[in-house]
């Protein structure tokens, strides 16, 4: 019931629209009602024995058509209007689920699959849009037709009606019990079919290392064994699908059985007309559709529901990292950064990654991070935007705790090139503007140029509208950094973090990529992590990190003179 309760709560908007659906869907149950009625009355007074009665059989007639033309009118305005109420609907928690899933840390993207966010994102709402539409306009049709169909027949003839109307509690107790299994069933093909989202967005995302290693037969058996799973649920769900419907089935055959056998009886001892009788068989073919709604209005509740429930499941996950009740709103930002005791371990690891951590870098300062991989040196720089949250000490920035800063506005004031470059699929235009949303082309191109990318681009076919594929996958590794590198000039940070944004290119594309680096990190607070030892020899400062934390600090001309883990580090290379 609190689950039907949440889920009723998002009709809130669309009142008016599902009070017209509701009308509409038990004003056209009125003429179904009606029909047999009609033919009862042309086959005991329009029909005679004397012949046609013409008067009567054309008011008939036009009385039929008359409901015709009201049953389409309804049904055409629920079939539209009604659909369109659902897709609103599923529109506007899709919309909420969305942003809800962005909130989430990266301590939760870690362990998460994209393949089952997906499948919530999408077809699970898809389910609940059905069940928005058809649950409450079926549910009111078959009441109005049942109810009214209860009435009419008692009033032909109470025992009749009796019989085919103690068929209906047994049909409901039926229903329900089942419908249960078919929810339970429908849940676990929701989760597999998740299971395969996930191998098949995880294979197709590495296609290239597949290939390379020639593993398609290794991906297809992962993706088999994902399909089987599925299949199994499937197969499960359609047996228990197939018991729940032909046994409503079974039932409806039941009650035309009864009916027939009852209603001879009563027509042999004179206590039924025999056209009452058509009628009853009539009304049968009536109470078919209800029940049918009936079943696909459990089936749509099931079905819905299950999906609902894995809306909710995702909606009551709190996002870890959120704006604290006060927190502020900096304009402007002068660069001062203070670590202050800060430790941290990711979760289900017990090894701290950094452990009593202080550091204090001051307002355009240009900090190096150096050290083996593993020492903590890429986390420093994740806990300053609050993409991880510390486990002791605090992180200041300017004097404000970062917690008491919105994230919004935290995170507008610090730009990130990774070495991983992300382009979105679009054009360079699009992704250069990523940095900066509205920002005008006199802008987006000054950007470029002093990212050493406006020459390059101004080369493509279609300049700075040349579409890059997924991923950026049409320019090269040096080409795909300087436009990430335009998109931090255009945002315009007071910090900056360079998360070894030159390790992975060649000398020539290096040089021209830490070119644009310096420009960008002039008159900026600036962490760099670096493996290239020669990209750092004129950082202000260079701090050594070890597994037992910061363990040299100086200039690169100290550091060396100090022949210790830095001087060791520089003879390698």
């Amino acid at each position: 019931m609190k689950t039907l309760q949440t889920f009723i709560a998002y009709y809130k908007p669309y009142k008016k629209a599902l009070a017209m659906d509701l009308f509409f869907a038990a004003l056209a149950s009125v003429p179904v009602l009606i029909y047999p009625l009609l033919v009862h009355q042309i086959t005991t007074k329009a029909l005679t024995n004397a012949g046609i009665a013409a008067d009567t059989l054309i008011r008939m007639i036009g009385l039929f058509l008359f409901l015709i033309v009201v049953e389409y009118m309804s049904n055409f305005y629920t079939d539209y209007y009604g659909h369109a109420m659902g897709a609103k609907m599923e529109t506007d928690m899709r919309n909420e689920l969305f942003q809800h899933v962005q909130q989430f840390s990266f301590e939760y993207h870690n362990k998460a699959r994209t393949g089952q966010l997906m499948s919530r994102i999408t077809s699970d709402l898809f389910d609940i849009s059905e069940l928005a539409h058809h649950g409450p306009e079926d549910a009111t049709i078959s009441l109005v037709r049942i109810i009214g169909s209860f009435i009419i027949l008692a009033n032909i003839n109470v025992a009749l009606t009796a019989t085919m109307f103690v068929i209906f509690p047994l049909m409901i107790l039926f229903a329900y019990h089942n419908s249960l299994k078919v929810k339970k069933a429908l849940k676990q093909s929701k989760e597999r079919i998740g299971d395969v989202n996930a191998q098949v967005e995880d294979s197709l995302s590495g296609i290239r290392v597949v290939q390379s290693f020639a593993n398609e037969e290794l991906e297809a058996d992962k993706f088999k064994r994902s399909n089987h799973f599925f299949l199994e649920s499937r197969k499960k769900g359609y047996f228990t699908e197939a018991w729940f419907f032909n046994g409503m089935t079974a039932f409806i055959s039941f009650m035309t059985l009864a009916v027939v056998i009852v209603g001879a009886l009563l027509v042999s001892y004179k206590q039924l007309m025999l056209t009452e009788l058509i009628t009853f068989l009539l009304y049968i073919t009536t109470l078919t559709d209800p029940v049918k709604r009936l079943v696909n209005f459990t089936q749509n509740l099931q079905n819905g529901m299950a999906g609902f429930e894995r809306f909710r499941e995702l909606m009551a996950v709190k996002p870890d990292i959120v704006d604290g009740p006060d927190a502020a709103d900096l304009h402007s930002m002068q660069g001062k950064v203070e670590f202050d005791n800060v430790s941290f371990r990711y979760a289900d690891e017990s090894n701290e990654v950094l452990s009593n951590f202080s550091l204090t870098v001051k307002p355009g300062e240009y900090v190096a991070l150096v050290g083996s991989s593993g020492v903590g040196k890429s986390t420093l720089c994740s806990l300053l935007p609050r993409f991880y949250e510390p486990k002791a000490g605090s992180i200041r920035i300017d004097d404000f705790d970062i917690k008491a800063i919105q994230l919004k506005s935290l995170r507008s004031h610090i730009g990130i090139v990774h070495q991983d470059v992300y382009l979105f699929a679009g054009t360079i235009r699009d992704n250069i503007l990523y940095g900066k949303p509205g920002a005008s082309d006199e802008e987006l191109i000054a950007a470029a140029k002093q990212a050493n990318a406006h020459e390059f681009i101004m080369r493509l076919p279609a300049g700075y509208e040349t579409n890059i594929g997924q991923r950026g996958i049409m320019l090269s590794g040096g080409q795909k950094q300087r436009i990430s590198i335009a998109r931090v000039f255009l945002k315009n940070p007071t910090i900056l973090i360079l998360d070894e944004a030159t390790s992975a290119l060649d000398n020539e594309s290096e040089r021209a990529v830490q070119e644009s680096l310096e420009q960008l990190a002039k008159n900026r607070t600036t962490f760099v992590i670096a493996h290239r030892l020669s990209t750092i020899r004129h950082a202000d400062r260079i701090l050594v990190l070890s597994e037992q934390g910061l363990a040299e600090e100086g200039t690169h001309a100290q550091l060396l003179e100090q022949n210790g883990l830095y001087a060791k580090f520089y003879q390698l290379q």
